[in-house]
């Protein structure tokens, strides 16, 4: 298997801390420079829409997905090369993970968590084999890893099932991370 395209998760908004944005722009940069296709939820604000840019800006190729009702509120990235406007976000998430070959995540809100989770829920129990790596950005995701570790030491998430969260501190530690993973 090789990392031809990695769906990134995050958020619709920049958030209030300046590195959040920086580390999408690494991350947009540093695939495109590795010739790795960007899937993404298609908006052209917030994080995502800096991602997306930072991939364009280096001649890098996106994909967006993203569904119709979602289309207005996000305003909808046209200067991508594939924007793709589904029925609904369950569509959405199908498509994004049919399209990947990993999966990364970086700062984000509700969507990005349920995203990360649902693709870490699919890898437990066996819808896919895909390498997962989220980019603690300032510790934005610590306090989520100490509930995994938590629910593991609670006896609710099976100790192997805490492997599919790989934290990173930044966007090159979470490449690295995905091409050892294949």
């Amino acid at each position: 298997m090789s990392l031809k395209r990695i769906c990134v998760y995050c958020g619709a908004s920049l958030g209030n801390n300046p590195a959040f944005a920086r580390a999408a722009k690494e991350l947009g940069h540093l695939l495109a420079k590795q010739n790795i296709e960007l899937v993404y939820g298609g908006g052209r604000v917030g994080l995502m829409g800096v991602v997306a840019d930072a991939v364009l800006e280096k001649g890098g190729k996106v994909t967006g997905i993203i569904p119709q009702k979602l289309l207005d509120q996000e305003q909808g990235h046209t200067g991508i090369q594939d924007l793709r406007i589904v029925n609904d976000m369950h569509e959405r998430k199908a498509a994004m993970a049919t399209l990947a070959d990993a999966f990364i995540a970086l700062p984000g809100g509700f969507g990005t968590l349920e995203e990360l989770f649902e693709v870490m829920t699919w890898s437990q129990i066996g819808y896919h084999r895909k390498p997962i790596a989220v980019v603690d950005v300032d510790g934005y995701y610590g306090h989520i890893q100490a509930f995994i570790t938590h629910a593991i030491q609670s006896g609710l998430v099976r100790p192997e099932f805490g492997q599919y969260f790989q934290l990173a501190k930044n966007p090159q530690e979470a490449l690295e991370t995905l091409f050892r993973a294949i």
